[in-house]
């Protein structure tokens, strides 16, 4: 892997948003859950789609902080358009487990 400059990481818009929807995701080709998350009033609300059906049920990810790439182009995956990139590191088995702060902040704050 290269190495990139601190002006390269500074380009990457990391926020800490609030589940405030999930939803099954059946018509993606891996399984995948459907995410409405709120950023706060400078970014709004923004959707993402995951795959982290192992770990987590919708209604258990309702209030739950997230990190999220905010400044990625919007991808198309099926009928549903994933507006931010959610972030999380795999477990022993490959498998997702979201990133968050440890206790709660306010949602839409950068990652430093």
């Amino acid at each position: 892997m290269s190495n990139i400059s601190f002006d390269d990481f500074l380009k990457v818009d990391v926020r800490v948003g609030k589940v405030i929807r999930a939803e099954p995701f059946p018509e993606a080709r891996k399984p995948a859950l459907k995410l409405w998350i709120d950023f706060g009033a400078e970014i709004g609300e923004r959707k993402s789609s995951a795959q982290i059906t192992t770990h987590y049920q919708p209604d258990a990810l309702v209030g739950k902080q997230v990190l999220a790439v905010v400044n990625f182009p919007p991808r198309q995956i099926g009928p549903f358009q994933s507006e931010v990139l959610v972030l999380g590191l795999p477990d022993e088995s490959g498998e997702i487990v979201l990133i968050g702060p440890d206790e709660a902040v306010p949602i839409g704050g950068r990652m430093h």
